[in-house]
């Protein structure tokens, strides 16, 4: 779809968030809750904490939509986005908290380091962390991104485990179509490694949150 014509719930949902209808943030939590939970838990590893970016990412929703510019893309890469930033800069200012001497974000020490202390996480590791939690919400957008015959080839061979003649038959094409899918959809999951999505917004997604 032409990015100057984003889908009709995406518009009517920023529309309406925009007027403050308290129902148009609960369609939405119920829509994305369980993907800003799961990606912000596989990036922090701790479910307090996806817990607590779930609660300011919907927060930062309700308070800013005016933020989301449909013409730029999905409400849901959007949300996907603000959930990355969000659990990035918790897991810098863990980083930093450690090099201060002060510990994380929340005063605490991790599992394990060069602090000298039994159970402290190092920074080297926590910045590994944060390139490895970059990669895979990049492929986690990269996949919600790519278009619907792609996503689901690459759903019923990864998640579903069938071969490329199962998936050809499931999806209703031929088999020489179901592995064209599956290749493209593998060359757009190559790139969550080699161009890192970055803490801060693309152009046109407003403010920080």
């Amino acid at each position: 779809m032409a990015r100057n014509a984003p889908p009709r719930w995406d518009r009517k949902m920023q529309q309406r968030l925009a007027r403050g209808e308290a129902a148009a943030l609960g369609e939405l939590y119920d829509r994305f809750a369980s993907l800003v939970h799961s990606q912000a838990h596989r990036m922090l590893d701790d479910e307090t904490a996806a817990d607590l970016v779930t609660r300011e990412v919907f927060g930062y929703v309700w308070e800013n939509p005016d933020a989301y510019d449909p013409k730029q893309g999905s409400m849901r890469s959007w949300v996907a986005r603000l959930t990355h930033r969000q659990s990035v800069r918790r897991l810098r200012e863990e980083a930093d908290g450690l090099r201060n001497g002060t510990g994380g974000a929340d005063g605490t020490h991790g599992e394990s380091g060069e602090s000298g202390e039994p159970g402290a996480v190092s920074p080297a590791d926590l910045e590994e962390r944060v390139r490895r939690a970059t990669a895979a919400a990049r492929a986690d957008y990269i996949v919600a991104a790519m278009p619907a015959p792609l996503r689901a080839a690459l759903e019923l061979a990864y998640v579903q485990r069938r071969d490329y003649r199962q998936t050809a038959a499931d999806l209703g094409v031929t088999e020489d179509e179901a592995r064209r899918r599956l290749r493209l959809g593998l060359q757009l999951l190559s790139t969550a490694h080699t161009r890192p999505l970055e803490g801060s917004s693309p152009h046109g997604y407003g403010r920080p949150l």
